[in-house]
């Protein structure tokens, strides 16, 4: 009798170390440097919705310089890359922003922002030459987060006292713009950015084709991939590929490839996590299947 209660309480301090470890894995580093942090504030909210901001954004207002951006500011920064009636009249989309040493990569994490995903945000910011930050995009309220992309602006330029290449901050914007479309549109975030990731990493090719040679490469890209684009679709994407094309190809071709890479880990870290569950489940269900037998066992004896 004692050595089967000897396995069962081993059996149940196995999982226990095991849950330990899993929720000990170690967060994203943050840095004490304020002055490589900023938060970027939509001019049109009240004090109230500033609160709710700041606590999506997990630090105290006041221990970073806050910036605002006016709905004329995102006008300005979305010009041309999405329709005005999308864009609105209210500021409302913040931004928390922080440079991190080089080698880091992009941490972005968002908060009630239902048009763009972490990942058009990663892709934007690599087009726009910003490849070692940490963003936090958040809403008291759902909205697009469309208009994120200039709070980055501001922010980076304001911390840095550098202006970002103009053609680079309109490439990534319009990258944001018509990767989210094109994503609600197919129902497909995957798609989307895996159709504009091909693109992205044939740069150098698409600078000797003809429009329609690119947009026979659109289509082609696009049917692997089981999908169907309009033409307007396809219009969209090219000029893409041509805003890109006056940007670095060899850069944008090794963001693509990071950004694809960071996708496969992504889905690999899925299925380690999901297989890890399903063996604590079974564990659990294990050790409370003992346990049960252990109070059966215990039960007959007294």
């Amino acid at each position: 009798m004692m050595k089967r209660h000897k396995k069962l309480y081993r059996a149940a301090l196995s999982v226990l170390m095991l849950i330990a470890l899993f929720a000990g894995l170690p967060s994203a580093p943050a840095s004490a440097d304020a002055e490589m942090r900023r938060t970027v504030i939509g001019a049109d909210l009240d004090e109230t919705q500033i609160e709710t901001v700041y606590r999506s954004f997990g630090i105290e207002r006041g221990t970073v310089p806050e910036l605002r951006l006016t709905n004329a500011e995102e006008r300005a920064a979305l010009a041309g890359s999405l329709d005005e009636a999308v864009i609105g009249t209210r500021a409302i989309s913040c931004v928390y922003f922080e440079l991190l040493p080089e080698g880091s990569g992009l941490l972005v994490r968002t908060e009630n922002i239902s048009f763009c995903t972490a990942e058009m945000y990663r892709n934007s910011l690599r087009t726009a030459g910003i490849n070692d930050a940490k963003l936090i995009v958040a809403a008291p309220f759902s909205v697009s987060g469309t208009a994120a992309m200039a709070g980055v602006y501001k922010a980076y330029e304001d911390m840095t006292g550098e202006a970002l290449n103009t053609e680079a901050k309109t490439a990534g914007t319009q990258e944001l713009t018509i990767t989210g479309e094109l994503a609600d549109e197919l129902g497909s975030d995957d798609s989307a950015q895996s159709i504009i990731g091909e693109l992205k990493a044939m740069l150098s090719e698409t600078a000797g084709m003809t429009d329609d040679e690119i947009r026979e490469t659109i289509r082609g890209i696009a049917d692997e991939h089981n999908v169907r684009l309009t033409e307007t679709q396809v219009q969209q994407l090219l000029d893409l590929c041509r805003a890109l094309e006056k940007l670095d190809p060899e850069r944008l071709s090794q963001s693509a490839e990071d950004a694809k890479n960071t996708l496969q880990k992504m889905e690999d870290a899925k299925e380690k996590v999901g297989g890890f569950l399903q063996t604590v489940k079974r564990a659990f269900e294990s050790v409370k299947g003992l346990f049960e037998k252990l109070a059966e066992l215990t039960g007959r004896k007294s």
